[in-house]
């Protein structure tokens, strides 16, 4: 037997208590002929206490940083407990030890806060996820899986596999492809969702289905995205929208009460896409704070008569100008405003500038534009955003869609500045009523806004006869948000043939084209197929919500780095040319 118990088992209910313990040594701490180890596990880390006879043999057989070893001993209270572990109270008094693994020195501090960069982690992932921050997570990934899993199993879901190997049907970024050497020079495509398998299973009846499933998209990385992901894939048979909001709601009050002790009571808040854009400037709201956009040119319809007639040419000009009301800023410094104005200036912003109006709390008005407009004007505007003394309104003008993704962006930074988006706080809400269309302006054609088998709204359906309807027709379609991110959507899926069909002809795509595409879908629907809905979540992105962080890396055991290669295989890497020729692809060129 290696131990008797964990690093982490041990109180002082134990004292006196003949044990085992196995581990990693964290620190080794020399106090004349004493010495001290922490060895750490899993569970937790426990002191051990090297007597002087055994600290002599220490000298001949020394512990270093990342050893396994396994001691025997009895546990002790300690004089000097540590109150910041929970094994803080005892301490073991070593009998005797065995070195089962020397270790080199790391390269970097296996610690709470570690010295080492990124990549190099990555490099040692096997010893960066021996540090409790990564413990911690890979910990409450494991407990949201768990909590998902037991109120979908209550709820009569059953969890269905489905194929890794598919055929190619993009779904908006590109597929991973893997070649077959049995079908030489034909390609298998890894899913970037189950969307197709999930819709088969309705029709085959199995009424509600979930996976825990892993993804894959070859698209450009970030802090919230991976080549390969895992969602929790969802489907119902015989439902409505409400019957989705409904039950999946449920899912998230029982995974917050769950895994984070938060009970929400209340009623998931419900806002339309519409909505979203206008007093937000984009479809996944951040709600944990106020300071809505107030539309005061929009597609040049003038909504605050105090910004005519006074020749500003950058507001006469604008297609769109947008306000926001900062609360308790109007002290803001020359060189905060300044700040500011660089902030909107940066490439990934794309404004020209900032127009600011100071609400002073004499019941003053200052602003960057005095030179057209009087304090009586000011002031006007300022009651037209609802702005209080103290406050500062801050203005871009623009083209519509430009405008509106910066003042989404600079709402969200102003958050941020203020302390008002608290990792700890959760609001989540449903976003719906999504357009079923959107123009590519580029290609001048309608794409899906969500995928193709989204249905329209049942009244909006006649409207797929008519082209110049596209743009007004909704989708059954809706997005769970949580703290301004998007961590789940879904749609009433279409579930008869001659609408797939025209869905399917609304994007461009020919007869031919969709039959050699999705022929074996829309002949399922020939065979008695249900009406049918369902919802897929980010499970990577919801457990880093739920872990207070914004990047997802950390709660993937082995993630890929920003060029989507895994450092730690040093993968992807080439193949040689054995392989290549079994699978029917060019060898390498012989340079001599």
């Amino acid at each position: 037997m290696y131990r008797t118990h964990t690093c982490g088992e041990l109180r002082t209910q134990h004292t006196g208590t003949e044990v085992k313990l196995a581990g990693w040594v964290q620190t080794v701490r020399k106090f004349g002929s004493i010495t001290f180890v922490d060895l750490r596990d899993r569970y937790g880390i426990t002191q051990l206490v090297f007597d002087e006879q055994l600290n002599t043999r220490l000298g001949e057989e020394p512990l270093g940083r990342e050893f396994v070893i396994q001691v025997t001993g009895k546990v002790l209270e300690r004089s000097n407990k540590n109150a910041k572990i929970p094994t803080g109270d005892v301490e073991i008094s070593v009998a005797d030890f065995t070195v089962m693994n020397s270790a080199a020195t790391p390269p970097f501090t296996i610690e709470e806060d570690t010295d080492g960069g990124d990549e190099l982690r990555m490099k040692y992932r096997y010893l960066d996820l021996r540090r409790p921050p990564l413990k911690k997570n890979i910990e409450l990934r494991y407990r949201v899986n768990r909590s998902v899993r037991n109120y979908l199993d209550t709820q009569g879901f059953w969890d269905i596999e489905t194929p890794f190997l598919i055929r190619s049907t993009p779904e908006g970024a590109r597929d991973f492809v893997v070649p077959s050497r049995m079908n030489e020079g034909q390609f298998y495509a890894l899913p970037q969702s189950p969307q197709t398998f999930k819709q088969l299973l309705m029709v085959s009846g199995y009424d509600r289905y979930y996976q825990v499933v892993k993804c894959f998209r070859d698209e450009d990385l970030r802090a919230d995205r991976q080549p390969e992901f895992t969602q929790i894939d969802c489907e119902m048979s015989f439902v409505e929208q409400e019957d989705i909001l409904n039950t999946f709601e449920g899912l998230f009050k029982h995974v917050f009460k769950d895994v984070k002790g938060v009970e929400i009571t209340e009623a998931f808040p419900r806002m339309t896409f519409d909505d979203a854009m206008w007093h937000y400037g984009n479809d996944k709201p951040d709600i944990r704070f106020e300071m809505k956009i107030q539309n005061a040119k929009s597609k040049n319809e003038v909504n605050c008569a105090s910004l005519s007639g006074a020749g500003f040419k950058v507001f006469d000009d604008a297609e769109t100008i947008l306000m926001i009301c900062a609360p308790g800023c109007s002290e803001y410094s020359r060189k905060q405003t300044d700040e500011l104005t660089e902030w909107v200036k940066r490439p990934q912003i794309g404004m020209t500038g900032v127009v600011y109006i100071k609400c002073n709390a004499d019941g003053t008005y200052k602003s960057s534009v005095d030179k057209f407009y009087n304090e009586e004007k000011l002031k006007e505007i300022a009651g037209f955003c609802g702005a209080k003394a103290g406050d500062l309104i801050l203005i871009l003008a623009g083209v519509e869609t430009r405008t509106r993704k910066a003042m989404s962006e600079l709402r969200l930074e102003m958050g941020n500045r203020l302390g008002l988006r608290d990792h700890a706080v959760y609001k989540p809400l449903w976003v719906i009523d999504f357009p079923l269309f959107e123009l590519d302006e580029e290609n001048n054609r309608w794409v899906a806004r969500h995928h193709p088998f989204t249905s329209p709204k049942p009244e909006h359906i006649e409207w797929m006869n008519d082209l110049s309807k596209y743009g007004d027709i909704k989708a059954n379609a809706y997005d769970i948000v949580l703290n301004g991110t998007e961590i789940g959507g879904g749609s009433i899926r279409i579930f008869r043939r001659e609408l797939q069909e025209k869905m399917f002809a609304a994007l461009g795509m020919s007869k031919e084209e969709a039959q050699d595409k999705f022929g074996f879908l829309m002949g399922a629907f020939e065979y008695g197929a249900p009406p049918h809905g369902g919802i897929a979540f980010g499970f990577d992105r919801l457990c880093a919500l739920l872990g207070g962080q914004e990047s997802i890396r950390d709660f993937i055991a082995f993630p890929k780095n920003n060029s989507g290669r895994d450092v730690m295989l040093d993968a992807p890497s080439s193949i040689d040319d054995v392989q290549k020729k079994e699978l029917g692809l060019p060898l390498t060129p012989n340079i001599s």
